[in-house]
């Protein structure tokens, strides 16, 4: 459930991205029609456009805030619900029932013997 809702999550960041780049930042859009010469001849003009994309970039933010809740949620419900930094490094829990064992003993390796 999860794998699905991220990749559904990743698609509308490409998504929210992509028509963020398109637009232009003098409230244009596309650039498409209008007297601008040049091809589709008034099939859109600028207003249109920039509507059309401030729109589409409103509801893939809306489900884009949706899927990071649900996703934040779905972590929050599942999985160990401790801290990794409140764990001081390199100590594991015995298990249970059993009682923890001594601390080892690095061997000392012993000196060299001149046997000449």
């Amino acid at each position: 459930m999860s794998t699905i809702l991220l990749v559904i999550h990743l698609l509308i960041a490409i998504a929210l991205v992509g028509v963020i780049l398109v637009q232009r930042s003098e409230g244009g859009g596309l650039g498409i029609g209008g007297s601008g010469g040049g091809g589709m001849g008034g099939f859109m003009t600028g207003r249109d456009t920039a509507n059309l994309l401030t729109r589409t970039t409103a509801v893939l933010a809306a489900l884009f805030f949706a899927t990071s809740i649900t996703l934040a949620i779905l972590a929050s419900r599942t999985g160990d619900s401790g801290s990794v930094v409140r764990e001081p490094v390199g100590t594991t829990a015995p298990p249970a029932g059993e009682a923890p064992s001594a601390p080892a003993v690095p061997s000392v390796p012993s000196p060299p013997t001149n046997d000449q």
